[in-house]
């Protein structure tokens, strides 16, 4: 039984990163998508005074309806991690647990195509069959709470890896200190120097610089 070529892909320009925005005003800078996987703005410190409020910590939401078809060869569940590498037109994906040194994604959605990802995601990876696409998975930035992220330079096609909070000299090194829900404004973290805004979905990262 001949078995059919799957091509395995990362999206770039149909995917957006996360907006960046400081803490304390109200200018964005958008996201930079490049070849895959994308590196984010760098983190702008400011020192306007935070709100007293503490804001809602937990693990990422998904979306309503998060699963929306589509199928891949490769197996994963929303919620679950994994490492993802390699360049556009050939992608390496394996399993990672959340949290973990090798993790740099969590599957937020699945989608027949890259394009019915939600519009904020991070990243796409999603597979082809004779060019057409099968399915996608949608994918944010494994944040997790007190753990510190290189992000990468902007405009490089580094990946999003866990870096030592004592690391200096990163290129864009961040400690994540909350994940707010239902928020698109970094004026509501209670700590840290600036955040990531999630707009569609309504989630804020708030972080330190490192």
């Amino acid at each position: 039984m001949l078995r059919q070529q799957i091509s395995a892909r990362i999206a770039a320009p149909a995917v957006a990163a996360a907006a960046l925005l400081l803490a304390g005003c109200g200018s964005t800078i958008s996201g930079t998508p490049v070849a895959a996987p994308p590196g984010l703005d760098s983190v702008v410190t400011t020192s306007t005074p935070k709100p007293s409020g503490k804001p809602t910590q937990g693990n990422r939401p998904t979306t309503t309806n998060a699963d929306k078809g589509g199928d891949t060869d490769f197996q994963a569940s929303i919620g679950d991690c994994v490492k993802l590498g390699g360049t556009t037109e050939n992608a390496s994906i394996h399993k990672a647990t959340c949290g973990s040194k090798d993790s740099n994604y969590k599957v937020v959605a699945k989608a027949r195509t890259n394009a019915q990802c939600p519009s904020d995601i991070d990243q796409a990876y999603y597979e082809t069959v004779v060019g057409v696409e099968t399915g996608a998975l949608c994918l944010d930035i494994d944040w997790v709470v007190n753990d510190c992220l290189d992000l990468g330079a902007k405009g490089s096609n580094a990946d999003p890896k866990r870096i030592d909070c004592s690391t200096r000299g990163a290129a864009n090194g961040v400690k994540v200190l909350a994940i707010m829900k239902n928020s698109t404004s970094v004026d509501e973290c209670a700590d840290g120097d600036s955040g990531y805004v999630y707009d569609e979905r309504k989630i804020v990262i708030c972080v330190n610089t490192l």
